[in-house]
């Protein structure tokens, strides 16, 4: 009696798994996924292709979007994220090829920046923002991630016109009022990048990330046209004396010996945006943690605005001979900074308050540097720009790897140890220099 009444069971359990093996093998429905246009634009194609193949009875809905989405709540199967980390409700598994990003000290400083020194500013400035423009939009309209990265190398080759254009304003700018007009330049130069990271996020939340590209591409045309109109062009006096190339160079390199004050100065640049490029680099990832978006993480980036500030002051301090007091005053506030910084994921706003401090430190600093260093040789303010943008490059590269790496395995009080410690080895060698 038993056997007779658990054969129906039976039979029915048999006809279950029949099914589900077959459907394991032969997939059939409707998936909806969500996922980034990026994505979509740039990796998935490849990978549609190959599923379809494989799966041809499965019809797959996407859903693009550059906004948080919750998957469930929207009714959806499956989605496609940039991330490291994978909410804790979730399962997830590795999609697409592993990318690794390294950031690397950028050569331009030292072979683009001094031919403001040795050819027309107004045309090598022109050249650069064209040049810029041209890429920005085919990174716009790049049909693969290859197109997209050789673009955004030629837009990171062309960025170093931003310093050209501090050493010529530096040249036309009477001594008395050299440290103003420097200062002055890089307050705006820290206000676009700053208000860089809100308006690309609002952007790219609203019309997507190709018209980021190309907004950015517009602008510099318009810049360029600025320039072109309003910039004056050397007279014949003041045109750069010709010479080679190779002798340009190697007498960028002579500066490091001749020039004590470029020595000095570019140590503290070194370690400076060693610690800036800490915070900025892996900022991102505990803000992405609590789920902001684009828009929210780059308003952030407003809270940097405090640097041109302190740009704008700096370079009066420096015509004032207040240069060495604003530079020490400055890494001290760098180096307790970063306590607030590190509650982060306590309060939002110890963050703000840890991100107004520090951009307000080290842009003091930076116009300080930059305003003795042309101050020792104004007829070679393109060579010793290229040359202490040189130590910010290597400490912003190195900062960036080095946070990147803290941050995987120890987290972000790893960081902010870690750049607490730079900011204070930088207060220590400027108490040495000064001393000596």
């Amino acid at each position: 009696e038993f056997l007779n009444n658990m054969t129906p069971v039976v039979n029915d359990y048999r006809r279950v798994v029949d099914s589900l093996n077959y459907h394991r093998l032969t997939p059939e429905g409707v998936v909806k996924v969500n996922l980034p246009r990026i994505v979509l634009d740039l990796f998935f194609q490849r990978y549609f292709i190959a599923f379809k193949t494989a799966y041809p009875d499965v019809t797959l809905e996407l859903f693009t979007t550059d906004r948080k989405v919750n998957i469930i709540e929207s009714g959806f199967d499956a989605g496609i994220r940039y991330s490291r980390d994978v909410p804790k409700d979730m399962i997830a598994i590795p999609f697409g090829e592993k990318l690794s990003l390294i950031p690397v000290a950028s050569p331009d400083y030292l072979l683009l920046v001094p031919l403001g020194d040795w050819l027309n500013r107004k045309y090598v400035v022109m050249t650069q923002l064209l040049l810029s423009a041209a890429a920005l939009v085919v990174a716009g309209l790049s049909p693969n991630i290859a197109t997209l990265l050789g673009a955004m190398l030629i837009v990171g080759l062309m960025a170093v016109v931003v310093q050209l254009m501090v050493a010529w304003v530096a040249i036309l700018a009477t001594p008395q009022k050299r440290g103003q007009a420097v200062g002055t330049l890089t307050s705006g130069i820290v206000s676009g990048i700053l208000l860089s990271r809100f308006i690309s996020g609002a952007i790219a939340d609203i019309a997507g990330w190709r018209a980021v590209y190309l907004t950015a591409a517009c602008m510099m045309l318009l810049m360029a046209g600025v320039v072109w109109k309003v910039m004056p062009s050397p007279s014949k006096q003041s045109q750069p004396q010709k010479s080679t190339y190779l002798s340009l160079l190697k007498s960028v390199f002579q500066l490091y010996i001749t020039e004590p004050q470029l020595r000095k100065r570019g140590i503290l640049a070194l370690l400076i945006f060693a610690a800036f490029s800490m915070l900025w680099t892996t900022m991102v990832m505990p803000l992405t943690a609590l789920s902001l978006s684009h828009t929210q993480a780059g308003m952030f980036g407003l809270a940097g605005l405090a640097g041109v500030l302190a740009a704008s002051r700096a370079g009066k301090w420096a015509d004032q001979g207040w240069a060495q007091r604003t530079t020490g005053l400055a890494l001290a506030l760098l180096a307790l900074s970063w306590l607030p910084i590190a509650y982060v994921e306590t309060s939002l706003l110890w963050l703000l308050a840890g991100v107004i401090a520090l951009d307000f430190a080290v842009q003091a600093v930076h116009v300080s540097n930059q305003s003795l260093i042309i101050a020792a040789r104004p007829a070679a303010a393109s060579r010793l720009v290229g040359a202490y943008m040189c130590f910010y490059s290597l400490g912003s590269a190195a900062g960036a790897i080095v946070a990147t790496q803290l941050y995987s395995h120890w987290g972000w009080q790893a960081v902010c140890l870690a750049g607490a410690a730079v900011s204070a080895c930088a207060f220590l060698v400027w108490s040495g220099s000064r001393r000596s």
